[in-house]
This record gives structure tokens, sequence and C-alpha cells, in this order.
């Protein structure tokens, strides 16, 4: 009976600390992510201000975008257990604010655009209180959700580079309404990871949240700057 007695009080305390170490990387995570907003403001702001992303044409600003991104990517991946997977993590986030400054210099040219770049804020943060409250309360496994939201998102970057060449109207407000969707699912996704224990390197969970949160940023801004932006 003693021996059931201390088997059932391991089982409890080995369940307890297992929580309370998804409940800390879950809490890391929200306050690195929050962190993350500076860097990605001061980038915006200064790409804004001295408009070097502007001045590249569209290809070789893709070009820029996309080696920076995955070389910092990897760079965050292998240095995801230190404290230099936090600097490049920051460092990463810099150099997103500043590849969106092209998009936030052509929203803040329109008479309403502090508005709209207002709304596009408020609706990520609606996005993301509703991903998260939905992460909390949904006991299913999502897991199987991953391959399927890959597949969906190396099809929506193809289609994206497509259209740097094609610059179809069309093709680029579908995108944009595919990948808002896409990326809520993916927020979803990866804030139930880090819920369930999935995932345990807060570095990494908010590497692949703060993505989810850019994509549906910069997209929800790009459609409202295409129906709701005003001319001088």
């Amino acid at each position: 009976m003693n021996e059931q007695l201390q088997a059932a009080y391991a089982g409890q305390a080995g369940s307890g600390a297992l929580i309370e170490q998804r409940n800390r990387v879950l809490r890391n995570t929200y306050w690195l992510l929050a962190l993350s907003l500076v860097p990605t403001v001061l980038g915006a702001w200064v790409g804004v201000t001295t408009g070097v992303v502007a001045r590249m044409g569209m290809g070789m600003s893709t070009i820029v975008f996309l080696g920076g991104a995955f070389g910092l990517m990897f760079a965050i991946e292998k240095f995801k257990n230190s404290s230099t997977g936090v600097l490049l993590l920051l460092g990463f986030t810099f150099f997103m604010g500043l590849m969106l400054s092209r998009l936030l210099g052509a929203i803040l040219g329109l008479a309403n655009g502090s508005t709209l770049i207002m709304t596009a804020f408020g609706g990520t943060a609606a996005v993301f209180l509703t991903m998260a409250s939905l992460a909390s309360m949904i006991k299913r496994d999502l897991s199987n959700m991953g391959k399927f939201l890959f597949v969906g998102a190396i099809l929506l970057l193809v289609a994206g580079v497509i259209n740097i060449f094609v610059q179809s109207s069309a093709l680029m407000i579908t995108v944009a309404v595919i990948a808002i969707g896409l990326f809520s699912a993916f927020m979803l996704y990866d804030l139930k990871r880090v819920i369930d224990g999935g995932e345990t390197n807060y570095i990494t969970a908010t590497l692949a949240i703060y993505l989810d949160v850019y994509n549906v940023f910069q997209s929800l801004l790009a459609l409202l700057g295409i129906f709701g932006g005003e001319r001088d």
C-alpha cells in the first residue's frame, strides 16, 4: 500500500513539474515575443527614414530578404540554447522591421496611412488573442496540421515570388487573403505546440510565433492599403 502511495505521489510530482516547465516556456515565449516588437519598430523606422529598402529594386530586395531571413533563422536555431540565440533573434526582428519599411512607406504616403497601420496592428492583436485562447481551450492534438501548413507556406512563397515578376493585383490580393488564414492557423498550431509541450525551447517558439504575427500584420496591412487607402 505504501509503495502504491509513493508511486502515485511521484507521478503527481512529475506531472506538476512537466506542467510548470510548459508554463515557463510559454511565459518566456510571450515575454520575448513582446520584446521582439521593439527592434521590429526600430528597424521599420530606420527603413522608412532612410529609404534604404525602397531604393532597392524589387528583385534585389527579394534576394536580400530571402538571404538575410533564412540565414538569420539558421543561426538562431544553431544558437537557440544560449543567450546568443536571443541576440540573434532580436537582430532578426530588426531586419524584418527594416524589410517591412517599403510597405509601411507606401501606406504612410496615403492620407489615412497612420490609421491603416493602427487598424492592421489592432486586427493582428485580435487574431493573436483569438488563436491564443483557442490554443488553450482545444484539447485535441493538432500536430498533424504541421505538414499541411508547411506545404501551404511553400506554395504561398512561390506565388509571392512569381507575383514579383507578373505584378498582378488579383494575385497579390489572393496571396494576402490566403496568408492571413494560413498564418492564423500557423499561430494556433505553434501556440498549441508550446502549451502541449511539443516545443520546449522558448527561442524557437518565439521565432515561429513572431513569423506568424509578422505575416498576418503584413498581409492585413496590404489589404487595408488596397481597399481602404485614401489619396491626398
